[in-house]
């Protein structure tokens, strides 16, 4: 058993979490990830409003007796959500875990820590990272420019951005991006991690539930929150089917390089580049939505991060965090044996 500082706060016993993504985060892989020793995560801004998101939380606690969170993300938008409807709801059902992500979330920090709650903020710059920990934050998620989604527009790997949070963060901090096994968590680890945050990799999952699938509501039990066309997909795929939009935008996102993303990448090359009206309709997250539903990977834009390339099946949560934690256990334990005592002269 692999004991960190996340592990302790969260009171987890592997030291992963499984980061909130849009679109997937709905109850049956939180519950099935909680239930299998690390941290699940819903993502609100999949719900439609608060309300919805207060019923998928308690869909989400009948399917575990475990720690799970909400993921809350603050999105550039004309018609912004309804953040403090979506927080005060997540709150009032008692959830006491929340990942943050986004531009100036020091109003969300402030609220959730009012109430005795625990944050996790997502950072691609070291800093962000210590602003953040100025913002009163309990740990940080280290994104490095492999991960999936936004990765920032610096352009630093994992290798070295952890290295740094070494240096600088004062915190428990968590490594984002190209994990996927038990080598990898051992090597974040080594960087001076606390722990992981996996998103693409449970995306090629099986979401079961592990003893607690008696009390499971039955639309849930029957439900997946993506199609077993795209875990296929990703296992088929490798390290070279990423591709990054929005690069001219100033928005970087690592997605699948399908039709879709290939078209997007092309407007943006245009002479005189592009404005995001330009591929609006192209990029529109209900198109991505149904990606999952209908099984059809090139009919929507959806994130997917050079981890790709790491994975070669599509376990149960139970069977891949087994398998992750003994993994690194191994590798840790044979580590020390590159250790040779110097021979006295």
């Amino acid at each position: 058993m692999i004991t960190t500082a996340l592990t302790e706060l969260l009171g987890i016993r592997v030291p992963v979490v499984q980061g909130g993504m849009q679109w997937v985060g709905k109850p049956p892989l939180p519950a099935a990830v909680s239930n299998a020793g690390g941290l699940g995560i819903i993502t609100a801004l999949t719900q439609p409003n608060p309300e919805a998101l207060r019923t998928v939380i308690r869909e989400t606690r009948a399917a575990t007796d475990k720690p799970f969170g909400v993921n809350l993300t603050i999105l550039p938008s004309i018609n912004p959500p309804d953040y403090e409807g979506f927080a005060r709801v997540a709150v009032e059902e008692g959830v006491k875990i929340f990942e943050t992500a986004g531009n100036n979330p020091g109003k969300l920090i402030g609220f959730f820590k009012s109430h005795g709650c625990i944050v996790i903020h997502k950072c691609t710059t070291i800093r962000h990272a210590k602003s953040a920990e100025r913002l009163g934050v309990d740990v940080l998620s280290i994104d490095g420019f492999e991960c999936a989604g936004h990765p920032g527009e610096d352009d630093i790997g994992g290798l070295v951005l952890l290295a740094r949070a070494a240096q600088e963060i004062k915190i428990p901090y968590i490594a984002s991006g190209g994990i996927a096994d038990g080598r990898g968590l051992a090597a974040c680890l080594a960087l001076g991690a606390a722990g992981v945050n996996m998103g693409t990799r449970f995306m090629c999952t099986v979401e079961r539930y592990g003893s607690n699938t008696n009390f499971v509501p039955f639309s849930l039990a029957l439900s997946s929150p993506i199609h077993q066309n795209i875990k296929e997909k990703i296992v088929a795929s490798t390290e070279y089917d990423t591709t990054h939009i929005f690069r001219t935008l100033n928005n970087t996102s690592r997605v699948f390089k399908n039709v879709v993303s290939q078209q997007v990448v092309a407007i943006e090359q245009r002479p005189g580049g592009a404005k995001f009206e330009d591929v609006r309709d192209l990029v529109s997250g209900a198109r991505g939505r149904i990606v999952f539903e209908n099984g059809d990977p090139d009919y929507g834009i959806w994130t997917a991060g050079l981890v790709l390339g790491l994975i070669k099946d599509i376990p149960t949560c139970e069977e891949l965090l087994s398998r992750i934690e003994r993994e690194a256990e191994e590798i840790i334990s044979g580590m020390s044996k590159l250790v040779k005592a110097k021979a006295k002269l």
